[in-house]
Parts: C-alpha cells; structure tokens; sequence
C-alpha cells in the first residue's frame, strides 16, 4: 500500500500511529509521555548521557545476503526527533510485561538481583538490557557493560544489574511470551509497506518537516531548500533543541534513505553511506582497520552508537570529532551530491575554518571512500577524554606510516582532531618523518615539530600545554606499539 506523503506513520508498540500534524522538533520523548502517556520512559539529561529515556526502535536493514532483516535497536528518545520514526516499530518498557501482566525476565531478573534502587533510571536500563537480550544469548561480562555504557545508575552500582543481566540470559521463555519475538514476522511485513514511495512533506504552522524517499528527492528538496537542517541521527542537532532552544525550520531527516546506508567492499577499500551508524560500521571498519573498530566503540554509549552517521559525524565538522583523523590518516575521501550532479574531494580538504566546510548550497554528504591499508603499513588511532567511555574528546591522533626495507619512512599520514579549528594533518611533521629511520630517537627529534602544524586553544575540557604534551605523547605510544610495546587501555575482565 502507497502511503501518504503529508504524514508520519510508524507502531508504537501494538498502535499504529499516524501523525499528519508534527513540528520538526517534536521529540519522541515528549510524544511518549505528554501525548501517550507513557510514563515510564524518563527524562533525565536531555543529552543522550543518562539513558533514563531509552527504548527501542525497530527498523528494516540490509541483511548481507540482498535482502533484508528487522533489527531493534536502542536510542535516546530524549533527542530522537518523531519526523525520523516513519517507517519504524517504537518499543517502550510498557511493552515488555505479558498479557497475563508477568514480568518479562530481564524485569523480573532487575527484581530478583536488586538492580533498582530509587527506579527513575530503571526503566532504561531495563530496554538496554533488553535490547541486549534480543541479540546475545549467552552476553560476556564485557558485552553487558557495553550494552550499559549509555545508562547512569547512581543508586544501585553496576554489580547487581550485571548479575541480572546474566539471569535474564538464562531465562529465556518460548517465543510466545516475547513482544517482540511473537510479532516480527508481521511487523517486518507491515514497516515494509510504511515506507514512502515519495517525500514526506508535513507544514505546522510556520514550521516544515520533510522525509525524502531516496537520494534524487533529498537533492530535489535542497535545491529547493539549501539552508535547511540534514537530520541523520540528530546526536548533535538533538541537542540544538533540548539545550540551545533552537527552532529550526526547514528540516530534513534523512536516516530512512537506504541509498545511504549502504557498505561497499572492494579490494581498493571501503566505501560507506553518509547514514550508514557507527554501530553499522563498526565491524566493517574493525576489519580492515582493527585500531578503528576500538575507537568506535569508544563514541558515546550504545544508543548514541546507533543512531549517530559516519556523514553526520564528518558534514558537522566538528573539530574533535572522533572519526574524521583516522580517515584522514587513512587517506579518505568524500563524495558530495547534489541535484547537479556528484564531486569528491580529499577528506582533509572538506574542513576549511571553524564551522566551514567546502559544502556548495544544495549539496550533501553522500558517502565515505576509505583506500585499503597496503601490506605492511602501520595505522593506529588514539582517543583522549576524561572518561573512558562515552566521552567528548579532548584530543584524538591518528597515525598511519609506510616503511621501506631499511625501516626508513616512506610515507606519513598524521591527523588530529581537538588541535585546531578543524581536523588537521600535521603537515611539518609529516615531512620530518619522511626519510627518517623508524627508532625513538626520530621521534624524540620529530615531536617538538607538532608545535608548528598546531597551537591549540585551552577549554573545559584541557589546557593547550596538556594537549600539546599529548599530542606528543601518542606520537611516541605510536612508535612504541609498532616496535612491540604495550599501552592500550584495558577494562578488568579483559586482563584478569
């Protein structure tokens, strides 16, 4: 069935929604406790921090095979905008109790271990494990505090929510019992008909939501509108709204767009969507370059990882964005669309002042090239933040470095974000490098080059000198992983 192209369709557990009057900035959060009331999803840092408002979202994906699978994933409502839900199946805690009102396990398991001591968090914690439970049925210690690395608990401490989480594992009852398990079939069958076959264009007011269909729409409607907002994975405009207050008007939601969650792979590299998640990517980019599937899974925690882009993360242009200096280390380029037609460019060449990037009116990000790592090429990349998990960089390098048979460099790639007004590749030491024998003295002779590709700014997050001396720092922890030494950070389980 053609659906309507004024509105936004989706389920909300076992309701079928239809809203044909929605603001660009309606949060789902909002719609699920002012308009549904549905109050057992939070509200609590209106950041994607906390996970207070966490819940499911199931959504039709490429299965690897040409065709497709129904993943549920969890996501931050408080930052999830109801304009990128067509097409979806949301799932809130009020879904999991059976018909006959028993407790699912993981709410039973939270129960019978003392996982809940004041309750706000609860509930969120209860769809993270959840989602958990629906992917991993035998979760390691490390997969469960994964799955919780986006949920805040002050009151209980981890250890009984992580023993619930291994109970909830072992008590899996038949299919019947699950909501989702019992119903995917016919929810995979209804989304599929929920997709649009043109763009979804809703006005309140002064305001304008729009869904493009595929590609040729999203070009067709930036011509038309070249100032609008591109909303992928909102983890960044989110919070334009919950914090800045911002009203933004037109806005484009683009996450429904398969054309840019698509993963090629070649013998040349990787090429990947614009929309493609970190979570999509991860294992796609962990394989081919192993140092970046550890970075990734250092952004955010599991709901930011699944709704934030490799595009979006690189069309912000953020300075300390995680993912742009190992694609810049690994030589990456950037295709850009629009309705005249496409263009790439070097990644590096994309940033080009504070805010600024080589973006014409009416284009787009439409996919990533990553060049394949030649045999014998070394690559590593190196986050630093005050939190191991789910944390702002305050400075991130990424070193990619060729070597001859004399163990002299060939070539140098070196990128860092958090250094300047943009991700940059230290250029001056790149050229010091080349030629050189690969031994810690070089190094040692190289490092105080960095003081002339950067002169970086002190702010909340560090000093300028503290970055300076980290910069350098991971420079030398480059050198001495590649000759053999050891000095990644390890949780407890991984060591023990």
């Amino acid at each position: 069935m053609a659906t309507a192209s004024d509105s936004i369709r989706f389920i909300l557990n076992d309701t079928d929604i239809v809203l044909s009057e929605v603001a660009p900035t309606a949060t789902l959060l909002d719609y699920l406790r002012l308009d549904r009331r549905l109050t057992g999803t939070k509200e609590g840092c209106a950041e994607g921090d906390c996970g207070a408002c966490t819940v499911l979202v199931g959504r039709l994906a490429d299965d690897g095979r040409g065709g497709e699978k129904l993943v549920y994933e969890t996501v931050n409502s408080c930052i999830r905008f109801l304009g990128s839900l067509n097409a979806t199946h949301v799932v809130t805690v009020e879904h999991l109790a059976a018909r006959d009102g028993a407790l699912h396990p993981v709410q039973q398991a939270m129960v019978d271990f003392h996982g809940s001591q004041c309750g706000f968090c609860t509930p969120g914690i209860v769809m993270s494990l959840y989602g958990l439970w629906l992917t991993n049925d035998t979760p390691r210690r490390a997969a469960i505090e994964k799955a919780l690395q986006g949920n805040l608990c002050r009151c209980t401490g981890y250890e009984p929510i992580v023993r619930a989480a291994e109970a909830a594992a072992k008590a899996r009852p038949s299919a019947i019992f699950d909501p989702i398990t019992r119903t995917r079939e016919a929810v995979a069958t209804k989304l599929k008909e929920l997709r649009p076959t043109q763009s979804i264009t809703i006005r309140k007011d002064d305001d304008c939501l729009i869904v493009p269909a595929d590609t040729a729409g999203l070009a067709a409607v930036l011509a038309e509108h070249p100032a609008a907002t591109i909303v992928a994975g909102a983890t960044d405009v989110g919070l334009w709204v919950t914090k800045q207050m911002r009203s933004l008007n037109p806005v484009v939601f683009i996450n429904g767009i398969a054309e840019l969650q698509r993963i090629e792979r070649s013998d040349a590299g990787l090429t990947i969507g614009a929309g493609v998640s970190y979570t999509e990517a991860h294992d796609a980019l962990a394989s081919a370059y192993p140092t970046f599937g550890r970075l990734l899974e250092r952004i955010g925690g599991e709901q930011v990882r699944n709704m934030g882009t490799i595009g979006g993360n690189i069309a912000n242009g953020s300075p300390i964005g995680d993912s742009p200096p190992p694609l810049i280390a690994l030589g990456a380029t950037v295709t850009l669309r629009s309705k005249a037609g496409t263009r790439t460019l070097p990644l590096e060449d994309f940033f080009l002042a504070y805010g600024k990037q080589d973006r014409k009116p009416g284009e787009f990000v439409e996919s990533i090239f990553v060049p394949a790592l030649p045999a014998g090429d070394l690559f590593a990349a190196y986050k630093v933040s005050k939190r191991r998990d789910e944390d702002i960089s305050a400075l991130l390098g990424a070193f990619r470095i060729s070597l001859d048979e004399e163990n002299r460099v060939t070539t140098a790639r070196i990128a860092y974000g958090g250094m300047a007004a943009t991700p940059k590749r230290a250029n001056a030491v790149e050229a010091a490098l080349t030629g050189q024998p690969w031994t810690e003295e070089t190094i040692r002779t190289v490092q105080p080059v960095l003081e002339t590709d950067y002169q970086p700014l002190t702010d909340w997050r560090a000093t300028s000198a503290y970055r300076m001396l980290a910069a350098k720092n991971l420079l030398m922890r480059f050198f001495l992983e590649s000759a053999g030494e050891t000095a990644e950070l390890r949780r407890f389980e991984e060591v023990a």
